[in-house]
């Protein structure tokens, strides 16, 4: 798994960082809400390590707007806050489990192993836009009753796309949902990806799926 580790206590963070990937994952470290928002570090790994008091946008507010953006990445909310009424607002605001400050390593970890073996068996997900659907676990893409066969590339390029449907997508934040977090090569290496993607799924229409919003990136059209 890919982790992220959003914690403004460096030394939680680190200890947090070297014990996962001790266990074989690989890990993102951000350290305050306002970055997490901005860099959507929901929608770019596999499972989330979410501290609810961050600085500048709280942890809570970070999910809120994950999961209204359709982002539905597991993440265990981890707050030195452990009264029942806490854990309820963490568990309304979309957390998966909830790990009470301070903690044992071992019960970080083994719950990071739980939650991701609940989330693999959960009933597919499917994003639509109209006739257009996506199905998150089958990998399978339609338009209206015509299967789409996609590249892994373009899956993921149109799951980015449809899941900011009438919003602008920057070239860099498709690219580093495609190829990783980290992101710093060329973003025109999109455009020929992005151009195979509209001829598959513009066949027989006068007005392509994906629209150029110039100077800042694309954005997918009403289906």
């Amino acid at each position: 798994m890919h982790i992220a580790i959003i914690e403004d206590d460096p030394v939680v963070a680190r200890a947090v960082k070297t014990a996962v990937e001790e266990s074989g994952h690989t890990c993102t470290l951000v350290s305050d809400g306002e970055t997490a928002v901005r860099e959507r570090t929901l929608l770019s790994c596999d499972l989330a390590v979410l501290d609810v008091m961050l600085p500048k946008v709280g942890g809570l507010e970070v999910l809120r707007q994950a999961r209204s953006a359709g982002i539905r990445t597991p993440v265990i909310a981890l707050t030195a806050l452990g009264t029942t009424a806490d854990k309820l607002q963490g568990f309304e605001a979309g957390t998966d489990d909830y790990l009470v400050k301070p903690f044992e390593m071992d019960e970080l970890l083994a719950r990071i192993e739980a939650v991701h073996r609940r989330a693999a068996h959960k009933p597919a997900m499917e994003l639509r836009a109209g006739d257009l659907c996506l199905g998150l676990s089958t990998k399978r893409v339609t338009l209206a009753d015509r299967t789409i066969d996609l590249t892994p590339t373009e899956f993921s390029i149109l799951e980015l796309l449809m899941r900011f449907h009438g919003q602008v997508v920057t070239r860099k934040m498709l690219c580093e949902h495609v190829w990783g977090f980290d992101w710093d090569g060329p973003t025109n290496v999109i455009e020929v990806h992005i151009n195979r993607l509209r001829g598959k799924l513009d066949r027989g229409r006068e007005e392509s799926f994906i629209h150029t919003v110039r100077g800042r990136g694309y954005a997918l059209a009403a289906a």
